[in-house]
């Protein structure tokens, strides 16, 4: 396993019934988990669209699926005492371009008839929850998301895991897995396990099944926090609720309030965090210092009036996805 949410995830489910060795090679919550946008989404196949794309026929059961782990997810946090500043006021996705209005009703519609609990908002309406002058509409998810602080969850299944029995090795990179009889043989530079299963949960890095390694690319995504708005600059977008944001473009921008500070509002001392941007594929699923700083010519992508499939916008329950937009005029 990794120490990422689902290799976490895991090991608090079975901790408590099986011997359970959680091996991460740097520590718990390390890369895109303790950073991503912090959305939660029940959905497990990147947005309903997409899932209607590809599995017409099992869409119910998906749905009906996305929606029992979800509310499992948020029925463990409150059991296990797991501060993740967990709140669901609902996402936003806003249309910014007139063509992208109707496919907000178009949205809706489709929402309305997989048992989704959303509204559609012109532009006045969705002005009036986050205000920004380059929002033409908007549709709100009442249900199914939640803003999630990543690495307090990370942190918080962790403590969990450990507490159910979980033994976690931190700083220990699996190099290898081989066959050993019934069991599997994992390899490290400091030693051997031999295990009787092995969950792979090791997010976007390299997997170490030879098999799988070409349905896992890694795209790099980027989330920037503002510093902590004065009340002249909340008063300016409103944003009471304090719901997430995506638009409606293809390059999958989102923002939304990061946990507030002190004071009579819980939205005092909250700075605005967005995230996206272009979502970047380096050669070779490259990784490291310089994919991480430099954008390669070719990402530089075209809007279109093609209307893109929906996605994840950090992390669904409990599988990872990716992120989806945001317009920075929203953030005043």
């Amino acid at each position: 396993m990794g120490g990422g949410f689902t290799g976490l995830w895991a090991a608090l489910l079975a901790g408590r019934d099986e011997d359970v060795v959680l091996l991460e090679g740097d520590r718990c919550g390390w890369g895109a988990s303790g950073r991503n946008g912090g959305f939660a989404e029940a959905s497990l196949t990147h947005g309903l669209e997409n899932g209607l794309s590809r599995w017409p026929d099992e869409i119910g059961e998906l749905e009906r699926l996305s929606r029992e782990n979800f509310t499992s997810m948020r029925e463990t946090l409150q059991q296990r005492g797991i501060d993740a500043a967990w709140e669901e006021p609902g996402v936003i996705d806003v249309a910014t371009r007139p063509h992208e209005v109707p496919w907000l009703a178009e949205t809706a519609e489709s929402a309305r008839e997989h048992g989704e609990d959303v509204t559609l908002l012109d532009a006045d309406t969705v002005r009036a929850e986050v205000d920004s002058p380059t929002y033409l509409g908007g549709l709100w998810h009442h249900s199914g998301g939640a803003l999630v602080d990543p690495a307090r969850l990370a942190w918080g299944l962790r403590e969990a895991a450990l507490s159910d029995g979980v033994r976690i090795q931190e700083h220990t990179q699996v190099t290898r897995l081989r066959r050993d009889g019934d069991g599997v043989l994992l390899e490290m530079a400091g030693g051997r396990l031999l295990a009787k299963r092995v969950l792979l949960a090791t997010n976007a890095y390299k997997p170490l099944v030879r098999s799988i390694q070409r349905y896992v690319v890694p795209v790099y995504d980027y989330v920037l926090v503002t510093e902590p708005l004065s009340d002249e600059q909340r008063r300016a977008v409103r944003w009471e609720r304090g719901q997430g944001v995506a638009d409606s473009g293809n390059r999958f921008h989102y923002y939304r309030l990061t946990p507030g500070g002190s004071g009579p509002s819980q939205r005092d001392g909250a700075r605005i965090l967005w995230g996206g941007y272009e979502a970047i594929y380096h050669f070779r699923n490259g990784m490291g210092p310089s994919s991480r700083t430099m954008r390669p010519p070719s990402s530089c992508w075209r809007a279109t009036s093609q209307k893109p499939f929906r996605s994840s916008r950090g992390f669904g329950s409990p599988t990872g996805g990716p992120a989806p937009s945001i317009p920075a005029a929203a953030s005043a």
